[in-house]
């Protein structure tokens, strides 16, 4: 669609050197003086200083965000015990908050290729400080999950913005020299959150209210810095949204994932039900796909998937979610309610993840920068991924914390190579017109795993724990029926059975992480067969300023 208007972000100082060096000699002479800033400026090429500056207002979003998601994981167990919830409470307070990012996700990265990216980090921030305010003064589980959805909506956008933005301002070749303050963010916000969760929740005088509560400043902080640091070019231009498009792959993967974690429990597999919500999920996706295919400004352009750089990226994507989501969240319930750590401690022990992630995120980031390379980073990271979950599906109740620690730092280290860089390997292949749009449907995929990984794993580990359990009772010689109490009633149990229920938890993990690791193989052999090409050396912004240009 043909451009209408374009403006430029104007650097301090830019035009009072221009004047000055065409004091001493031609326009030619005084853009030479001045290290040609009108024509950078032009490019939509950034300085070093305005781009820290910038990315300093988006890492205090991105902490906000990852904070969020992280803060409440090891508050569930109180949070569930408090307001009298269920296992499947438990998961579906995760899956609110994914299901409204996953969905969101595409519409931010669409709206980012059509309006000021600007102002939808601003909204976004809006969206998700109401949602954390109104989660933290829920008074039941369904009314929490509610707001979570709220807060998902916001996540959606901050979590796809953050990365779409920086795609804009710095080059593929470059990014590398900003992935450590990146990945120590993403890594501080994931280990901050568990303890801070941990210490609100240890502190009688807080409660679990303030883990939805101490995000909104950050939040407003965030919002403020944004505004005043974050430049970039707005391509003004008729927005023409895809409603049907978004209202229909929003219902899809919600009917999908209502089925998926209702199956089992509420109704059987091999039910009408069962096959109503599948049916229906299919039905609704594939009249979304149809849509996608006839309107000009599709949420997801199909055509985005002619790639194989892409298509294969979505793919490996949809594994990684669906192992890292679905496998790492239920690792706080297993250090509190497996082997009785408090809620700090179990953020805690994290930290081996946490380290190797920053490490070899920052690592990778470096030598990717100076070698232009980045697919051999790639394939070791998603096999080390695959070894990481591998190792941490045989471990039981009774692991030795050190040997469990070694497992978590594998993991990390593969995590840190594998995800920032798999959307780096899309940014670096499409066209600049459809960034937003391809950075988004990666991260759409990747959520969209995630919820379904959370869904489906929770949904096999609650079935383990009822099978561990009941077996569990029987050899103690105790009636089943004793063992009936879900996690939020833990404490009301009888001493044996409380460690029994406890017990059948700590050896059911294994079986959802082994899980994780034979669908963490997919992801590398979608990287391996990713043709790989070099890193481009211009920004985002710089290359569609130089399409502009040439028509």
């Amino acid at each position: 669609m043909p451009t209408e208007s374009t403006a430029l972000p104007t650097e301090p100082g830019t035009e009072t050197e221009t004047k000055a060096g065409a004091g001493t000699g031609t326009k030619a002479e005084a853009e030479a003086k001045t290290g040609t800033e009108t024509g950078a400026e032009a490019s939509g090429r950034m300085e070093h200083r305005r781009v820290i500056e910038a990315l300093t207002g988006l890492l205090l979003a991105m902490l906000t965000a990852f904070l969020s998601s992280t803060i409440v994981s090891n508050a569930l167990p109180t949070i569930i015990r408090d307001l009298h919830g269920s296992q499947r409470q438990y998961t579906w307070v995760i899956t609110a908050a994914l299901l409204a990012s996953t969905a969101s996700t595409p519409i931010w990265g669409k709206l980012s290729d059509l309006v000021s990216k600007k102002l939808l980090v601003q909204l976004a921030i809006g969206v998700f400080t109401a949602g954390s305010v109104l989660a933290g003064f829920a008074q039941s589980m369904d009314v929490l999950i509610v707001w979570r959805v709220v807060q998902g909506l916001g996540l959606g956008g901050l979590q796809s913005l953050v990365v779409i933005v920086i795609a804009a301002m710095i080059s593929p070749r470059e990014r590398g020299r900003y992935s450590g303050p990146i990945a120590a963010v993403m890594s501080v916000a994931t280990v901050a959150g568990p303890l801070l969760g941990g210490v609100i929740v240890d502190t009688s005088w807080l409660g679990w209210r303030w883990c939805f509560f101490v995000c909104v400043p950050l939040a407003v902080l965030s919002a403020l810095v944004v505004q005043r640091t974050l430049n970039l070019p707005v391509v003004r231009r008729r927005v023409r949204i895809d409603y049907w498009g978004a209202a229909l792959i929003t219902a899809g993967v919600s009917v999908l994932l209502i089925w998926v974690t209702l199956a089992g429990s509420e109704f059987a597999w091999g039910s009408g039900t069962s096959f109503a919500l599948a049916g229906a999920g299919v039905v609704l996706l594939a009249l979304a796909v149809w849509v996608e295919s006839r309107v000009a400004e599709p949420i997801i352009p199909l055509r985005l998937f002619a790639d194989r750089t892409t298509a294969l990226a979505t793919v490996a994507g949809i594994a990684v979610g669906t192992a890292l989501f679905g496998g790492a969240v239920f690792l706080g319930q297993y250090f509190q309610i497996a082997r009785g750590y408090s809620p700090t401690a179990a953020g805690l022990l994290t930290l081996p993840m946490i380290i190797g992630s920053v490490l070899s995120s920052t690592l990778s980031g470096i030598l990717i920068t100076r070698l232009g390379r980045w697919k051999a980073f790639l394939v070791v990271g998603s096999a080390l991924m695959v070894a990481g979950f591998g190792l941490l599906g045989t471990i039981d109740h009774t692991t030795d914390m050190v040997l469990l620690g070694a497992f978590l730092f594998v993991l990390g280290v593969g995590m840190g190579m594998t995800m920032q860089n798999l959307v780096l390997a899309v940014q670096n292949t499409v066209a600049p017109a459809d960034l937003g749009a391809a950075s988004s449907t990666v991260a759409f995929f990747r959520s969209l795993g995630g919820t379904v990984g959370v869904s489906v794993l929770g949904a096999i580990l609650a079935g383990r724990v009822g099978t561990l359990t009941t077996q569990g009772l029987a050899d103690a010689g105790i009636p089943a029926g004793s063992g009936g109490a879900g996690i939020g009633s833990l404490d009301q149990l009888p001493p044996a059975v409380a460690t029994i229920v406890r017990t059948a938890y700590g050896d059911a993990t294994a079986t959802i992480l082994l899980v994780a690791a034979v669908l963490s193989i997919a992801t590398v052999v979608c990287v391996a067969a990713i043709r790989e090409v070099p890193l481009r050396t211009q920004s985002g912004t710089q290359r569609l300023a130089g399409e502009r240009a040439a028509v």
